[in-house]
């Protein structure tokens, strides 16, 4: 019942977030095509979203490893949709990188538009590279991030699988660092009967930053499998 009423209290609130972004977009799109507004007031749902239940704690660790005037491709460990909200614990505007079937998605589907995130069709793999490469250098000329799940899905096991090759390619050609990020903890929230799991711990930690030196020096699958290893090594740490 609990878990029924907090899903009705955040379709409420989400519907006042979502009419808060469309005003935003269009009376601000003039002088803010970065869409850093629309992007803080999902930063605020998603606060109030973790912060009214009482026992649940998360917890981020290498904040200070962001710098906030620059761009980044941030690739994020993909465990569940809870991955997603809990990404806006980092001070950066950013765009999502999604495959299309999720746009098609009541509700969800609208606020990807609203927030300008990069549409993929994954059934078409050279089309989808070329649109990420082409959209995720204009958000960076705009002054966002991009942020993607290099994995390309969810993972089954809570392990981090293999990584396709979309967000390093954007960050060699956009000449941007990238950002690592692991989370542990967001797979546990909701359980398989869709009730919240009222005393879960979610664990965000930033990785220091790729240099663009090494982005461009390296080859794109050995900058792939470097940075999973890093990755790789931070989650092992952060389960101790």
């Amino acid at each position: 019942m609990l878990s029924a009423l907090y899903y009705l209290f955040l379709v409420l609130l989400c519907t006042f977030f979502m009419i808060l972004s469309a005003l935003a977009l269009i009376f601000c799109y003039p002088f803010d095509r970065g869409r850093r507004i629309v992007h803080e007031l999902s930063r605020i749902l998603v606060r109030t979203f973790f912060f009214i239940p009482p026992f649940w704690r998360q917890t981020i660790i290498g904040r200070e490893l962001i710098d906030r005037k620059k761009r980044y491709v941030i690739v994020v460990n993909h465990n569940t949709v809870i991955d997603i909200p809990a990404l806006y614990y980092i001070p950066l505007n950013f765009r999502w990188v999604s495959k299309r079937e999720v746009f098609k998605t009541p509700f969800f589907g609208q606020y990807l538009v609203l927030h300008g995130d990069i549409c993929i069709d994954r059934g078409r793999a050279a089309e989808a590279l070329e649109q990420l490469v082409r959209d995720g250098k204009m958000w960076i000329s705009r002054g966002a991030s991009v942020a993607i799940f290099p994995e390309g899905t969810r993972s089954k096991d809570g392990e981090i699988g293999r990584f396709k090759a979309g967000g390093f390619t954007l960050a060699k050609e956009a000449g941007v660092e990238i950002l690592p990020v692991v989370m542990t903890g967001t797979k546990t929230l909701i359980k398989k009967n869709l009730a919240f799991n009222w005393g879960n711990r979610i664990t965000v930690r930033v990785l220091p930053p790729v240099p663009v030196s090494e982005v461009a020096a390296m080859e794109t699958h050995e900058l792939m499998q470097t940075v999973r290893e890093r990755m790789c090594d931070a989650l092992a740490e952060i389960r101790k």
